[in-house]
């Protein structure tokens, strides 16, 4: 682990970081979504002043409606929200949390950060730490930032100072909160990471420097490829244990009593949220290159952008077996359209996804989601964009030929799905957790 034992650069340095020691620096979040809300709101419960950026009106507006936590801050004075991009010049520190999609080639989209940085760079002004957070490839924060940020004439180590810091954003998680999860941190010079460090280290925990910013990048890229290949491993082992009639919940369970040498990862309808979908492939794109083949990388990939499809066979061979009938003109109510339980969030949903492979098939297909009331527009799932969700009755749940869990979130009845429908097939093993096991129970 890399120490930030290194005093200031010049004389300059205790100005600068005088702010941050003493909690009187201004902090400027640009992005109000899963990941800079929390951290804004990490930044003002440590003791900072923040102001957050967004260009949606709409978002700003909202958030300062929101939870009873956010209306405290801003009623409070310590955190302001707005769309006000001039009022970054007031900040000693900027941090960049906008997305980073893949285009529809399984490249990298760097718009959302270009644009941020070109925004940050006509308010730029010396003195002041600019931060990504947006999880890319190694090298942008020094190949892509840095040169716009250079472009006003101030350099990078002398008059503004450059980090990157990734997020490690679990939304739901309620074990592990911004404050908890320790923080790598990172800087294009010495100096850069020494006020990164002291700025985050009054906001979290604990702090782990690394020796640069590409370091910084590849750890967090290393943490969501280790996830995706683990995830790919455990749904190819469900479909081979399936056809073998070997429940792999079942084995999963068993396997993770041993103390030393395994974790357990658990399979599902597919690969889902902003991170394990997209940031492998930010590192394949990059090792081109190099002319590196990422085969491990890209297998991992298929096999979990396969599992939609291997859902909706299970699927229609249950309808067949049980009811008779194939998926043409079959009903099916997706329970879970969120991508994981106990949130809203739609950020590459397996649920769309398995929504237009269904009906592609000759079905209808209704959704219930008590945390997502209507679908919001997406790049890839646009026509469905404005379904509303269907009440989760008995009479409902009849009128189906079968329900689909793809996400289980805790506040559905589980016993009651089972009671009332004709059939269940369950990709998330919700009801065996809760105790039901009956033959229309299929898994998925």
């Amino acid at each position: 682990m890399y120490s930030v034992k290194a005093g200031p650069r010049n004389s300059e340095a205790p100005d600068l970081l005088a702010p941050f020691e003493n909690m009187t620096a201004r902090i400027g979040v640009i992005g109000l979504g899963y990941v800079g809300i929390p951290l804004a709101m990490a930044a003002v419960e440590s003791g900072f002043r923040v102001v957050g950026f967004d260009i949606d009106a709409a978002r700003v507006a909202q958030i300062n409606l929101s939870s009873a936590k956010l209306s405290a801050a801003v009623s409070g004075g310590r955190l302001e929200v707005t769309t006000d991009f001039d009022r970054l010049f007031e900040q000693n520190a900027i941090l960049i949390a906008v997305p980073t999609p893949l285009s529809k080639h399984r490249e990298p989209d760097l718009s959302f950060v270009v644009n941020s940085t070109r925004v940050v760079a006509e308010r730029l002004r010396k003195g002041q730490l600019i931060v990504l957070e947006s999880t890319t490839y190694p090298g942008t924060p020094r190949n892509v930032m840095k040169p716009i940020l250079e472009e006003t004439g101030l350099k990078s180590g002398e008059d503004f100072y450059l980090a990157f810091s990734p997020e490690r954003e679990d939304p739901g998680n309620e074990k592990f909160s911004t404050k908890d999860i320790p923080k790598i941190v990172s800087g294009d010079d010495k100096m850069a990471l020494t006020l990164a460090d002291a700025l985050y280290s009054r906001i979290v925990k604990r702090t782990i420097p690394v020796t640069s910013l590409e370091t910084a990048e590849a750890v967090k890229l290393t943490e969501n490829i280790f996830r995706a290949v683990n995830i790919a491993l455990v749904n190819e082992l469900k479909t081979i244990f399936s056809a073998m009639g070997i429940d792999v919940w079942e084995v999963i369970e068993a396997a993770k009593t041993k103390p030393f040498g395994f974790m357990p990862f658990y399979p599902g309808p597919g690969l889902e949220g902003h991170c394990i979908p997209i940031d492998p492939f930010y590192l394949t794109w990059k090792a081109r290159e190099y002319d590196i083949p990422t085969r491990f990388i890209e297998l991992a990939g298929e096999i979990n952008a396969r599992m939609p499809h291997l859902v909706v066979t299970k699927l229609a061979e249950a309808i067949d077996r049980h009811q008779g009938k194939g998926l043409t003109g079959a009903r099916v109510l997706i329970l879970g359209l969120a991508y994981k339980k106990n949130v809203d969030d739609m950020r590459e949903s397996p649920s769309l996804k398995l929504i237009e492979l269904i009906e592609a098939r000759g079905a209808s297909v209704d959704y219930h989601d008590p945390f997502v009331p209507t679908i919001p527009p997406t790049r890839d799932h646009a026509a469905l964009a404005g379904r509303l969700s269907v009440p989760l009755t008995s009479n409902a749940m009849r009128s189906y030929d079968a329900v689909l869990i793809a996400t289980d979130h805790d506040d559905i009845d589980y016993g009651a799905v089972v009671k009332h429908s004709k059939l269940v097939v369950d990709t998330r093993n919700a009801c065996a957790r809760a105790g039901f096991i009956q033959d229309w129970i299929i898994k998925a």
